[in-house]
Parts: structure tokens; C-alpha cells; sequence
């Protein structure tokens, strides 16, 4: 068992990993759904959204019986309240998929498939394994590999920057393209928000593990 990781801390750590596990899931079925096309998929994911809160709550209730019970020491403290700004992370991560779904879903209902995705793909690639890696930070304590995130959460905002100035040329040249390239804007925004999330998560856990800030660490490395 990890330093950190007393048998009472047991269920919060697991159901943290359990949560992340579906939040991104959740975040690569509402890409599939847009690849896809699919209809019937994006609506999985609305459905889906509902476990990942569930998870939360039961986080929320493990911290406050842990902390009633145990008067846990300063480094369990920190972890618990990682734990519980990590879960309030990945239940966003959930919303801003579930987002994603909803406007997928409001596209296709129009008639129309989803044809072009702008940086979407590449966008979706990055944010997954930032959240991945995120989790592994936590789980492996590796507050190195929190470092590396912040440069891909750099990357993300780029690509972000560039689906606002196509899609915006999509409307200018086509006002036929209005309704869809306004729901491709705010469905890349989202992407960008999940990524955010794990920069966040990568930013408590590097703080768990080194009581340092991650940005002041890499504010001094320039």
C-alpha cells in the first residue's frame, strides 16, 4: 500500500479512481458519438453522467465520516481534501461531456451529420491523457509526471483558439452553417474545460505530494 493510503483511506482512493475511470469514458463516448454520427450514443452518455455523480456524493460522505472519525493528521488531511477537489474536478469533467452529448444531439436532430470536427480529434486525444495521466500522478505518486500535463493543457488551448477562428470562418462564408458552427464553438469550449480539469487535478496532486505549488515550480523552470 502506498505511504499515503491507510486502509480507512482505502474506499476514497478507489472510488476516485472509479470516478475517473467513467469521466473518461464518458468524454470518449461523446467524441464517438460526434465521429459517429450517432444519435442513439450521445444519449448514453446523458444517461451516464448520473453514476459519476453518484460517486462524488459518495466521496463527499466518505471525507466527512473519515475526518468525524479519525481526526486524520496533515498529510491525510491534504489527501482527503485532494480527494474531494479531485472528485468536484471529474464530476465537471462528467458535465462538460455530458454538454458535448447534448449538442451533438441537437446537430444531428437537425438532419445533418457532424463532417468536420475542426481539431476536435486531436483536442479530445490530448485531453484524455492529460485526465489519465492525472489520475496515474495520484495513484503512482509521480508528481513529475504532473509537470508534463501543463504543457499539453498549452496545446489544448491552441487548437482551442484555432476551432474558434474556423468554425467562425464556416458562418462568415456559409450563413447556412451558422446553427451548426455555433454548437461546434461551444462543443470545442468544452473540450478545452475538461482539460482544464485535469491541469487542476495535476495541480492537487502535486501539491499532495510535494506541499509546493505546480505553477510557482514551473514559473521558476522558465
Amino acid at each position: 500500500m502506498k505511504r499515503y493510503f491507510h486502509e480507512e483511506l482505502e474506499d476514497v482512493r478507489s472510488h476516485l479512481m472509479l470516478m475517473g475511470e467513467k469521466a473518461i469514458a464518458n468524454v470518449n463516448l461523446a467524441m464517438r458519438a460526434m465521429l459517429d454520427s450517432d444519435l442513439a450514443t450521445a444519449q448514453k452518455v446523458r444517461a451516464a453522467d448520473d453514476r459519476i455523480d453518484e460517486i462524488e456524493k459518495q466521496i463527499d460522505d466518505e471525507v466527512a465520516r473519515y475526518i468525524g472519525l479519525r481526526a486524520p493528521v496533515a498529510r491525510d488531511l491534504r489527501l482527503l481534501f485532494v480527494a474531494i477537489k479531485a472528485s468536484h474536478d471529474l464530476e465537471r469533467v462528467g458535465d462538460e461531456a455530458t454538454s458535448i452529448a447534448k449538442r451533438t444531439a441537437k446537430i444531428l436532430k437537425t438532419g445533418r451529420s457532424i463532417d468536420d470536427l475542426g481539431r476536435l480529434p486531436r483536442m479530445c486525444e490530448l485531453a484524455v491523457g492529460m485526465l489519465k495521466d492525472a489520475l496515474h500522478c495520484f495513484i503512482d505518486e509521480d508528481s513529475r509526471r504532473a509537470i508534463a500535463i501543463s504543457e499539453r493543457d498549452k496545446e489544448v488551448d491552441s487548437l482551442n483558439r484555432e476551432n474558434f477562428r474556423y468554425f467562425l470562418g464556416l458562418m462568415k462564408d456559409n450563413t447556412a452553417l451558422v446553427d451548426f458552427a455555433t454548437e461546434m464553438v461551444f462543443i470545442s469550449k468544452s473540450m478545452e474545460r475538461i482539460a482544464d480539469h485535469a491541469q487542476n487535478i495535476a495541480e492537487e496532486v502535486y501539491y499532495l505530494l510535494t506541499t509546493q505549488s505546480l505553477k510557482e515550480v514551473i514559473a521558476e523552470k522558465k
